[in-house]
């Protein structure tokens, strides 16, 4: 006869499932590479401005999720 392994605990997994993903609102580390023209031109931007180098990245994803059919954030950052 074949060992028998224990039932999973489904709520116990799904429980610990939800609790790794991220809520909408909280932001997520992400990597990118950009052409160095781009990034001293962006950091610029951002010191001329005082607006985070990250909050003009969000708004350029959004901008281009929007052109491609995607609903906008419902909250600004």
């Amino acid at each position: 006869m074949a060992d028998l392994a224990p039932a999973p605990n489904h709520a116990a997994s799904q429980a610990s499932e939800e609790q790794q993903k991220p809520n909408s609102t909280s932001p997520i580390s992400t990597h990118v590479l950009v052409p160095e023209e781009q990034l001293i031109r962006l950091r610029e931007l951002s010191r001329r401005t005082r607006v985070a180098q990250s909050e003009y990245l969000r708004e350029a994803v959004d901008d281009l999720l929007a052109k491609y059919g995607y609903p906008r954030r419902s909250s600004k950052r």
